[in-house]
């Protein structure tokens, strides 16, 4: 069985991830959207609240799994059988940067990466754009899968 892991902080999801793991199914027997944890990081939403968030939204998609980790994504990749890690690049500076952390994996383990690049209509929403429009009031619903909503 081929399995991969999508990690990130998924704070929140957004129709640029959506796009990249709808896609990356068509590649893999299983996909474990994994979500790292950081206690060093300051996080918009409780993991509680993004598992939740991608869960609904993939809810009937049995191939996916949503599970969280800390640590090393590659040691991560080795407890759950995990042969390759999915990320989705948006512009050059994501590939210098995921290029950079792809070489480093394949170095501590045999664990390939594989990248997609986000549909073009979906390359220019992040997270910390998400959050900066609902920090300051604005309309978010565009940029998220229908699942994410903020506690009035």
């Amino acid at each position: 069985m081929k399995r991969a892991i999508f990690p990130g902080s998924f704070d929140p999801i957004t129709l640029g991830h959506y796009d990249i793991i709808t896609r990356g199914l068509t590649l893999f027997d299983e996909l474990v959207i994994a979500i790292g944890i950081n206690a060093e990081k300051k996080y918009m939403f409780s993991v509680e609240e993004r598992k939740q968030f991608i869960e609904e939204a993939f809810r009937d998609v049995p191939k996916i799994k949503v599970m969280t980790y800390e640590g090393l994504t590659v040691d991560f990749c080795k407890k759950i059988n995990a042969q390759f890690i999915l990320r989705g690049l948006r512009n050059p500076a994501d590939f210098e940067f995921e290029k950079a952390i792809a070489h480093t994996n394949r170095k501590l383990s045999e664990i390939e990466t594989v990248f997609l690049l986000t549909s073009s209509g979906k390359s220019y929403i992040s997270s910390s754009i998400v959050r900066d429009v609902i920090r300051n009031g604005g309309d978010y619903t565009g940029l998220v899968p229908d699942t994410v909503r903020v506690k009035e």
